[in-house]
């Protein structure tokens, strides 16, 4: 285990079991890799089944009070006004400049109390300064645990002991019990498949994760590393700050901080909405693109490496950030940063890499499902 990590993991011991050795994530100790299984393993459970994957390294913190739904109008991209309790968002937390800093789900819980949960960037620091002087509280929560339970089975495990679980909408919540236990349960994730996470006190979190993979052993689920979410966000357009973000691949001629446009998550901004944190200078941006992050189908059998280049009419137009292969569909893939003339479907390119030098073309992340249907499947 890394000494950096501070937050301990109540699965560590079944990570360890699984032969992790605990690597560092935000602080948390994170099964990265497990020796008892393979990626390609866990990523067609995933895909084909399910499997259950331990993200509780995300900071979840709890906003409550009467001006808690200004702070995060004033902090996120999205009109919050509209979230009502059991419904929850995406959304991006910006800096001054109007570049991003963080993304963050947002999880109505009443009125005035909601339920934020942040990756690796500034997010939590940031609402915690927006908070100053309003009356709210912020509680910081890391005895809320995060399972994940994704694919097209796991529905179909958990309507067995939830009842309701089928009617739950896509980014949608419900407060409920899990053998016994109270839990909230949300239709999110980050593979691109149909799943729950499972959000639950530390003194749990065993006996859930013993539980579900002792019954959904029969059904073919299993557990998976966190590495395994690498894979799939290649295919369904899902970024990890910082790994696709200017703070990894620096600009030669300025400080890092990308924005919205450049790296596809305009959407999350609201239609309309102002006030936010770097409105002003989100909206003068557009059109100013210096990169944009799209996909690569790479003529190999190999995997593309963070930082292999992309070269095409004799220079250099890009950079992978994240690359797969898929056993299912025989294709390696990547997420890419490039050149803004480059990052057209088609359009013919070289990866020169460390361990793979190979043609290859541009092409969108829709890699699977673009249309979105299998996560926002209905009954």
């Amino acid at each position: 285990m890394s000494v950096m990590s501070w937050r301990r993991s109540p699965l560590a011991e079944r990570h360890r079991a699984l032969g992790s050795s605990l690597e560092d994530w935000n602080g948390m100790e994170t099964a990265w890799t497990y020796t008892a299984s393979s990626l390609p393993d866990e990523h067609e459970a995933i895909r084909t089944k399910a499997a259950l994957m331990d993200v509780s390294g995300l900071r979840k913190a709890h906003l409550v009070g009467p001006h808690s739904h200004q702070v995060l109008q004033r902090l996120t991209t999205r009109d919050v006004r509209k979230i009502y309790p059991g419904k929850s968002v995406y959304a991006c937390v910006l800096n001054e400049a109007g570049k991003f800093t963080d993304d963050c789900i947002l999880y109505r819980t009443g009125p005035n109390s909601w339920m934020t949960v942040y990756g690796s960037g500034t997010g939590l620091e940031d609402m915690g300064r927006e908070s100053i002087g309003k009356n709210v509280a912020v509680l910081f929560d890391d005895d809320l645990q995060d399972l994940s339970l994704q694919g097209p089975l796991a529905v179909s495990y958990l309507e067995k002991h939830v009842p309701g679980i089928r009617d739950l909408k896509y980014f949608h919540h419900m407060q409920t019990t899990l053998f016994g236990k109270p839990v909230m349960i949300s239709r999110t994730g980050y593979t691109g498949e149909r799943g729950y996470e499972i959000f639950c006190k530390a003194e749990d979190a065993v006996g859930i994760w013993d539980r579900i993979l002792e019954e959904g052993k029969a059904m073919g689920i299993v557990p998976a590393s966190f590495t395994a979410l690498d894979w799939l966000r290649v295919e369904s357009y899902l970024l990890f700050y910082p790994y696709d973000n200017s703070q990894m691949y620096p600009f030669e001629t300025e400080g890092p901080g990308d924005t919205l446009w450049e790296l596809g998550l305009d959407f999350t901004v609201s239609p309309g909405k102002t006030g936010f944190r770097g409105a002003e200078e989100h909206y003068r941006l557009k059109g100013k693109e210096r990169f944009r992050i799209f996909g690569v189908l790479a003529d190999t059998d190999q995997v593309l490496d963070a930082g292999d280049a992309l070269w095409a009419d004799g220079k250099r137009v890009g950079t992978v950030t994240c690359g797969m292969v898929s056993r299912a569909t025989k294709r390696s893939m990547a997420i890419a940063r490039m050149e803004v003339d480059a990052a057209k479907m088609g359009t013919k390119l070289e990866v020169r890499g460390k361990g793979v030098t190979c043609p290859a073309i541009a092409h969108p992340i829709t890699f699977d499902d673009p249309e979105k249907k299998k996560r926002t499947a209905v009954g």
